[in-house]
């Protein structure tokens, strides 16, 4: 990162060199602003997709079932399990979730997810959520969870 360092003293008030040296350590500061919010982190990248995707200290993940022969109650509380993970990896937690979209193969699975969601989120500190029926890529998957999260 680079700094810009004003002089102690200019050559006059409102002189051009003085106006010249404000718009020089101005267009660095947002040249470096833009730097900064810029960088995009993608973490355990592949060529369709990434693990985790971090952009302006918020994280973006989904995370997908591994016990796939497991109910739908416990299918959401090991993708829960799985997003602590990557949450606890990357510097978060659970209480810094922002939004979760949560896709379910088959709605009347809702009440079971609800029991593993209602067990694991933080009192005080859940997240926007929205639950949606869909049909899911893998036949095995009963629950999908999306999440943003803070950094």
């Amino acid at each position: 990162v680079q700094t810009c360092a004003l002089p102690i003293f200019f050559a006059s008030a409102g002189s051009d060199a003085d106006e010249t040296l404000w718009q020089s350590c101005r267009s660095l500061m947002n040249r470096n602003r833009e730097e900064i919010n810029m960088t995009i982190t993608r973490i355990d990248a592949e060529a369709r997709w990434s693990d985790v995707v971090i952009h302006n200290q918020t994280l973006y993940y989904t995370g997908v079932p591994s016990n796939l022969d497991a109910d739908a109650c416990a299918q959401t509380a090991d993708t829960l399990a799985q997003i602590d993970a990557v949450l606890e990896k990357q510097g978060s937690s659970k209480s810094r979730i922002l939004d979760a979209t949560i896709f379910l193969a088959d709605g009347a699975d809702f009440a079971a997810m609800n029991q593993a969601w209602d067990a694991w989120v933080v009192a005080g500190h859940a997240p926007v959520r929205c639950t949606v029926q869909a049909k899911l890529m893998n036949p095995k998957y009963k629950v999908e969870i999306k999440i943003i999260a803070a950094v």
